[in-house]
């Protein structure tokens, strides 16, 4: 059997088994079932990665059935694989397999394992659908399945209403953009007449400068179809407009967070894009709506990541931020570096989602880092993959200056500096400037995270899941899945029940403890790749010669912009590494040194400071626009139209007619023999008066 049906089809297996299997088996099966087959995947996707590295594979495509043929439309259900799905392959399946397994330690408690790991794997049968379509439909099939299994896991806490609104919410504006991704589909397959990828990329160049009719007007063919498109990556990859969904998602459980939210489904726009990225080409204008959109979002959420307090809602926007920066390099046509970037942010965001866990964890599930404080000393195996993660993020490197030949660093400063130094390159300087300006803000409120967390004194007595933590441990127990507004309950014993008294040093006798090794070692492995990835795997995906070497016309390929990204001015080399050192010096002195400043600054910019803690005000301007409305005329249909016009004259009316038939009867019907003889009498005479009439 084909290795790569092996990896696609093993996970959908691994979740049947495990959603079918009664409870009367355990958690045990499901666990193992699922852990081993994403593992059995992951060990057969990096030998096809490494094979294209070392040049000794080409593309593939492996039939498995035909699916559909409808007039002219015919198309098979086929896996392809190249250099961009290899990429994608060893993305998705590492951090899958990753997640299962700390997802050992991180849901023990939970009831419902079984239903949990058949949703888990199940989302990585639908991303590595996707990511091996060789056709548009079956890319869709493989986007819907991802957006299903989403709204399953964020919801996977179906008693908690916060969890449920999220879930909800990601639902429906994916749906805002599925309808985009929908419109591209039927238009590609209008003007191509097939909805095979290759033979539409293929033909691309032949459509440069037709148009088409849309909306009543006449525009670019090319343009609109590219467009609409991107709609639908707008949705599935959270950029600005339909991004209100990615905070939201963090009610999910937190392994949710890090496999979903971090490292596959969001990036799955991105891949798509780059995918389709010759027809991009035939569009200078749809490529620079893809650049302006990435930069805006980039922006956008970088800023809304200095003031929130959530430790996961501060590392979703900078998710968010960080898919700006790969769409926007995809828009100035450095698609090799939106992937490299792609690829370096699965293990270091993983890593960071993974660690705010294990944080969240040790923190009797307390999420707000205001009542952190003092834990690098508690959980130092978290903190150091947490610096690890963060240092990745943040872009620490040493550039290739000054007679240094080779740069050396951490992930981010590989990918992140080689984006900025393409739009640079490209003439995009405004573009450029927003890259270092997001640089100097995500330094600051990832380093901030670092420091509220584990520097300073702690907190934790202000903290009311912590006194609670410790109202448990002298011994008041409590139902172990009362909390419901965190759905993730311990039992008490399961906390330290020593020492629990007010030190009165902030600790409220709260003793955080580190994540078992189950949740320790995939955070070792995602350091691995924080610290690594970025060093070990440019080449192949950034320098000139990548085109030929390793992407062979998978994505296209500017070996132009290539050559001169890499010879940029030395000032603007360094600058993403002076924006960085400047976001560091901020942090450690409004957290480190003088740890009152930040609420005095606040105090003194409140406007601009409320806006940004309120993301904006987009949700708030949606529910104004949006929501509101929508609930007024769904309301309007119900009283009005439903109940006083169509159940009033409709089935409520025929039964009152019946009612009202029915008193009438009750009143002849009075049991009296004589009065029946009477009624009877009458029904005679009246009858042969009718007939001696005529």
């Amino acid at each position: 059997m084909s290795p790569i049906l092996i990896i696609v089809f093993l996970p959908l297996l691994a979740a049947a088994v495990a959603g079918l299997v009664n409870k009367s088996f355990g958690a045990a099966l499901p666990k193992i079932v699922t852990t081993g087959s994403l593992f059995v995947a992951c060990g057969l996707s990096w030998p096809i990665f490494l094979s294209y590295l070392s040049g000794l594979a080409a593309p593939t495509v492996t039939p498995v059935l035909h699916w559909m043929t409808s007039g002219t439309m015919s198309f098979a259900w086929e896996l392809r694989v190249d250099a961009l799905t290899a990429v994608m392959l060893v993305v998705v399946t590492s951090v899958s397999a990753l997640v299962h397994l700390y997802s050992w330690g991180y849901m023990s408690e939970e009831p419902d394992q079984p239903r949990f790991f058949a949703y888990l794997s199940l989302f990585t049968f639908a991303m590595l659908m996707l990511v091996t379509a060789n056709n548009l439909v079956q890319m869709f099939f493989g986007w819907e399945g991802v957006g299903l299994a989403s709204y399953l896991l964020i919801g996977f806490w179906f008693r908690k209403p916060s969890a449920n609104a999220a879930a909800i919410k990601a639902f429906v504006v994916n749906r805002v953009g599925d309808l985009g991704f929908m419109l591209g589909i039927f238009g590609v397959f209008l003007v191509f007449g097939t909805v095979d990828i290759p033979t539409i990329l293929a033909a691309a160049p032949n459509h440069a400068g037709s148009t088409i009719g849309f909306l009543g007007h006449r525009f670019d063919t090319i343009t609109v179809l590219c467009l609409l498109l991107f709609v639908g990556a707008m949705g599935k990859s959270a950029q600005l407009g339909l991004h209100t969904w990615l905070p939201d998602a963090m009610e999910g459980p937190t392994p949710v967070s890090a496999l979903i939210h971090a490292a596959t489904m969001v990036t799955a726009g991105v891949f798509m894009v780059c995918r389709m990225s010759p027809l991009f080409e035939q569009s200078a204008v749809a490529m620079h709506v893809v650049m302006v959109i990435g930069a805006a979002t980039c922006f956008f959420a970088a800023t809304v990541g200095t003031t929130q307090t959530d430790i996961k809602r501060v590392i979703a926007y900078s998710t968010c931020s960080q898919l700006g920066y790969m769409f926007f390099a995809a828009g100035v046509g450095a698609y090799g570096a939106a992937m490299f970037h792609l690829f370096t942010h699965a293990f270091f965001k993983a890593l960071l989602f993974l660690g705010a866990g294990s944080v969240i964890h040790a923190m009797h599930h307390e999420q707000d880092m205001r009542y952190y404080g003092g834990l690098w000393k508690k959980i130092p195996l978290t903190y150091a993959a947490m610096m690890a993660g963060t240092l990745a993020i943040t872009g620490v490197g040493i550039p290739a200056l000054f007679g240094n030949p080779v740069a050396f660093g951490f992930a981010g400063f590989h990918s992140k500096d080689a984006i900025i130094e393409a739009a640079f390159a490209s003439g995009n300087t405004g573009v450029f400037w927003v890259g270092v300006v997001v640089a100097l803000l995500t330094s600051f409120y990832s380093w901030r995270v670092v420091f509220l967390t584990f520097h300073g004194k702690p907190r934790w007595a202000a903290s009311e899941h912590i006194q609670h933590a410790v109202h448990d441990a002298h011994g008041h127990g409590h139902d172990d899945h009362a909390h419901d507004d965190h759905a993730h309950a311990h039992a008490a014993n399961s906390h330290d029940d020593h020492h629990a008294h007010d030190h009165g040093d902030g600790t409220a006798g709260y003793h955080p403890h580190e994540s078992p090794l189950v949740m320790l070692i995939p955070l070792i492995l995602l350091s691995i790749g924080a610290v690594a990835a970025g060093f070990v795997f440019h080449g192949a995906f950034i320098e000139p010669s990548a085109g030929e070497t390793y992407w062979h016309g998978a994505l296209a390929f500017n070996e132009h912009l290539m050559h001169a990204m890499h010879e940029v001015p030395v000032w603007v080399k360094l600058s993403a590494t002076v924006a960085m050192l400047l976001g560091l010096g901020t942090a450690v002195f409004a957290y480190i040194v003088s740890p009152g400043f930040p609420a005095a600054f606040a105090e003194q910019v409140r406007p601009l400071y409320l806006f940004l803690l309120n993301k904006w005000y987009f949700d708030e301007l949606y529910n104004l626009l949006f929501v509101r409305p929508a609930f007024a005329i769904g309301r309007l249909f119900w009283k009005r139209g439903d109940e006083q016009t169509i159940d009033r004259f409709g089935p409520n009316g025929a039964a009152r007619l019946v009612q009202f038939g029915s008193f009438g009867a009750v009143k002849l019907q009075s049991g009296y023999l004589y009065t029946y003889a009477f009624v009877m009498l009458i029904g005679l005479t009246a009858a042969l008066t009718w007939v001696i009439a005529r």
